[in-house]
């Protein structure tokens, strides 16, 4: 067995602001796998990282040595090294190049409903974060595009001009007509978390995602028990490898939701993991791109129609960039799908 990789920068189409600060550009290592009896038929997955948020990314000299070490192992004993449950990404990457290899080569990670029969899965539509006019803008067009669940970043501006904002949707449109979820990146304090999270339930928001700082599970468990506003769980899971962990985290913090990133979440098996735990104690749960390219949202997007859930996803990134990867995906009415070929005339 052999592999390539490939270094790529894709650009973002507009600068897109997070409580980490506006991004500009994303980078990702693409890794090709093919059996050398059979070297037209390739698999490609996506290693993406977000820097200050990813845990296994430090440099691109590091990072790209992580992946020749994975791939070069695994291409010689068809085995993963233990270490790579500390590497994500590069594990997510591994497991979708492989997948798609041993199912053709042709982008199919899994055959399901989605990937077969371009099943439409609901996603919410992703407000960046920006001054007030900037995000009221991106509203409208998410709204004008057909979406019934938003997202909207908060913490990036004056929490009482955010209430506006939102003040202002929930005026035109009941939650009934439009789901409203937020996502604090952990802006908030343990001091102030639980003031904000009672005013943002009073606009019938659906859920806030990582209210304050992860690693706090003290004072996130009761958080999860005082708010009027369901959390969920995002960043906390970064890190939480081993079963006994994961399990001891929602057991201790007991959210009501928990949002699965492959990238950041222990890749393909490890979000499974997060999903068979979590459903086992009653903890719903969405699955999101960590801004990966149409290479690995088309993964992800296959993993997420692996379960039967009427939870919006977080799938709608794909048109972010300017020189994204051509794909068969399609966003229309706050759903995404596989276009099906026309035939030809």
């Amino acid at each position: 067995m052999n592999y390539s990789i490939q270094h790529n920068i894709f650009h973002f189409k507009n600068p897109s602001g997070t409580s980490r600060g506006v991004l500009t550009e994303k980078q990702a290592w693409f890794i090709t796998i093919w059996n050398e009896e059979n070297p037209s038929v390739k698999g490609i997955g996506e290693c993406s990282i977000i820097e200050g948020l990813s845990p296994d990314y430090v440099s691109n000299e590091r990072y790209e040595a992580a992946i020749h070490l994975f791939c070069e192992t695994y291409c010689k004993t068809a085995e993963f090294l233990e270490t790579i449950e500390d590497f994500p990404s590069i594990k997510f990457g591994l497991e979708t190049a492989l997948l798609d290899l041993k199912n053709g080569g042709n982008g199919l990670i899994f055959e399901n409903d989605f990937s077969i029969n371009s099943k439409k899965i609901p996603i919410n539509g992703l407000i960046w974060m920006g001054d007030q006019a900037f995000m009221e803008d991106q509203i409208e067009q998410k709204i004008s595009e057909g979406f019934k669940t938003i997202k909207m970043k908060v913490g990036a501006i004056d929490f009482e001009k955010e209430i506006s904002i939102l003040s202002s949707i929930r005026s035109r449109f009941s939650k009934d007509e439009l789901t409203l979820r937020v996502d604090a990146n952990g802006a908030f304090t343990k001091e102030n978390a639980l003031e904000k999270l009672t005013h943002l339930a009073a606009l019938d928001i659906h859920s806030i995602e990582q209210p304050i700082q992860a690693g706090d599970w003290e004072t996130m468990r009761k958080l999860c028990k005082d708010s009027p506003l369901n959390i969920a769980l995002d960043e906390e899971l970064i890190g939480v490898n081993q079963i006994e962990d994961k399990n001891k985290l929602l057991d201790t913090i007991q959210p009501p939701f928990i949002i699965l990133k492959p990238s950041l979440h222990g890749g393909i098996y490890g979000t499974k993991e997060w999903i068979e735990l979590a459903e086992a104690k009653g903890i719903e749960w969405w699955m999101t791109s960590a801004l990966e390219s149409n290479i690995g949202l088309n993964a992800i997007c296959q993993l997420a129609a692996e379960y039967t859930t009427n939870l919006p996803q977080g799938l709608g990134t794909g048109s972010l960039y300017t020189n994204n990867i051509e794909s068969d995906l399609c966003v229309e009415n706050g759903f995404i799908f596989k276009k099906k070929n026309e035939p030809a005339n």
